[in-house]
């Protein structure tokens, strides 16, 4: 004899399971008015469904956003590190034109 606890989880495991594999769509509206003037809405769409079913619908957002991927986390270290190089360099020409730029009017003023 099987246990209603028992009974339950399976069907609870169950329908968690179907939910995954078919997806679930939850949506609704709230919106605020005051005298006929709608001060706010708030649009909310939910999507329940597993990993693979969701890129079968084309959703894939977690695997370019930089916060959940850690390949993406190597590009922005990298690109900053790029962007400081890139200023250290830009420094170090501007530094180098002026020099050139002093040399060359030393020379036109020992110029007869």
């Amino acid at each position: 004899m099987t246990s209603p606890v028992a009974n339950r989880d399976a069907s609870l495991a169950d329908v968690l399971e179907r939910v995954l594999d078919k997806g679930i769509v939850i949506a609704g509206d709230i919106r605020i008015n005051l005298l006929d003037i709608e001060l706010l809405t708030v649009r909310i769409r939910l999507l329940i469904a597993s990993v693979d079913r969701a890129r079968e619908m084309g959703i894939d957002w977690w695997e370019h956003d930089p916060t959940l991927s850690v390949g993406d986390r190597d590009l922005e270290a990298e690109n900053r590190q790029l962007r400081q190089r890139l200023a250290e360099l830009e420094a170090a020409n501007q530094h180098t034109q002026r020099a050139v730029e002093a040399d060359e009017r030393a020379e036109r003023e020992e110029a007869p």
